[in-house]
């Protein structure tokens, strides 16, 4: 069989094809009940996941997608992915490049981890403050605790 063709490759690119279409529920189904997710901004376990994707695609102005490169295996997979999107927090209209790695069992994701540049995203996502601060670990935490926050708001409304 070929990676392409594997089942966890099916399921990686079922995952990217709903982000896409900003399909939170289908994304969220592709996770483990008890799935761990982290990237510069997020680190996440079980249900918060989904939350994040559902906030994520509500959010989400002037978005486009495209995925490549997928491979998987029986217990791992990878992806590369860019979006291109409008920060909502300044207007700022962001081009982001991500590697992705999963982890996978029972046809599920168990641990997904998205590596980018965080200086670059910030750069373009904040302005000035992130070309003199996206290097720091004070931006980079003030961006974690903001995003947590946001994320908190979120799933208190959703109940």
């Amino acid at each position: 069989m070929s990676p392409s063709s594997h089942s966890n490759a099916q399921l990686i690119e079922r995952f990217y094809t709903a982000f896409a279409r900003g399909d939170a529920a289908t994304m969220s189904a592709c996770y483990a009940p008890d799935a761990t997710f982290a990237d510069p901004v997020f680190t996440l376990k079980g249900a918060a996941i989904g939350q994040m994707w559902h906030m994520l695609a509500q959010g989400a102005r002037e978005f486009s997608l495209e995925f490549r490169d997928i491979s998987a295996d029986d217990t791992s997979g990878r992806a590369h992915w860019e979006a291109r999107y409008r920060f909502s927090g300044t207007g700022r209209k962001v081009h982001n490049i991500i590697d992705a790695e999963f982890r996978l069992r029972d046809g599920l994701i168990v641990d997904h981890r998205d590596h980018f540049d965080f200086w670059r995203w910030s750069r373009q996502a904040l302005g000035l403050p992130g070309v003199l601060l996206g290097w720091s670990p004070l931006l980079h935490n003030k961006v974690r605790a903001q995003a947590a926050g946001r994320l908190a708001a979120f799933a208190a409304k959703q109940g």
